[in-house]
């Protein structure tokens, strides 16, 4: 008797779900490539896109093309006017690290600047698009001083500290002469930090630093005048010096599709929850 009770319940299974077992069928038979036409990506493309902050989805699909062995090659495509110094100092150091194992090519479609192109720096080969803007390499801390504000609405602030630089950079008042000298020796140190990685990875001197940096900003021509790019294109140049130094005879991309991979996300956690209030104690 017991066989029947499984029978049973697998049917009635089915018909709770068949339209949802359906749709997975549709969507499987629609984009499922076949065994002859499916091909493994054998060249991945990152996007750098906007302000440098938040830069954990960038740094995943690099360490992904970087631990992936069919991956053979990366194409960085930035269009960012930099951001957070320890965040572009990531992505460049993560950029160096692949380079051990594949070659990459950083490709500017917009704005290649300040941290952007500290990404950049250990990429094989730098390619812009001639309309982009190249450079601005240099540091900056933006402070304030809200004291006159303050002191016209009646707000006083109350400070307890212990070290003599602790207050350095404060922004309820104008800076004592050693606070600005302490924010300037960190400001300076990370400029020469910046240089210093740039003419290494550029092949550049650094007492040339005020023909290359000096927070200079170039056209894709003047950039690669100064040694800043290696050439100006478009997309497609880059996309076929990376697959020809990768060595690749057919290059097949990995990129992510981004409207397709939400919407299977969306799909599967509202099946997930159907099945689940099927299974769980309810109230009705």
């Amino acid at each position: 008797m017991w066989i029947f009770k499984v029978v049973i319940s697998v049917l009635e299974f089915i018909k709770r779900f068949f339209k949802s077992i359906l749709l997975i069928a549709i969507l499987i038979f629609l984009f499922a490539p076949s065994e002859d036409s499916f091909k493994m990506p054998n060249l991945a493309k990152v996007e750098l896109i906007g302000e440098i902050s938040n830069i954990d989805e960038t740094l995943n699909e690099l360490k992904d093309a970087y631990e992936d062995e069919y991956i053979k090659g990366v194409l960085l495509v930035i269009d960012s006017g930099g951001g957070a110094v320890d965040k572009s100092i990531e992505l460049s150091d993560m950029v160096k690290r692949i380079r051990t194992k594949k070659p990459v090519v950083t490709y500017a479609s917009g704005t290649l600047a300040s941290g952007s192109y500290y990404a950049s720096i250990w990429s094989d080969m730098i390619i812009s698009n001639r309309g982009s803007l190249v450079g601005s390499i240099g540091v900056i801390f933006n402070g304030m001083n809200y004291r006159e504000l303050a002191d016209k609405i009646g707000i006083n602030s109350q400070i307890s500290k212990a070290g003599k630089f602790k207050e350095s950079g404060t922004a309820s008042r104008e800076w004592l002469p050693y606070e600005r000298a302490e924010i300037e020796k960190v400001t300076q140190d990370m400029y020469n930090t910046f240089i210093t990685d740039v003419a290494t990875a550029r092949n550049l001197q650094v007492k040339d630093h005020q023909t290359f940096a000096d927070a200079h900003i170039f056209t894709a021509r003047q950039a690669v005048d100064v040694g800043l790019v290696d050439k100006v294109g478009i997309l497609i140049d880059a996309e076929e010096e990376l697959a020809k130094i990768s060595g690749v005879s057919e290059a097949v991309w990995s990129e992510k599709d981004k409207e397709m991979e939400n919407f299977i996300e969306e799909l599967t956690s509202s099946i997930i929850q159907e099945f689940s209030l099927a299974t769980e104690w309810r109230l009705r």
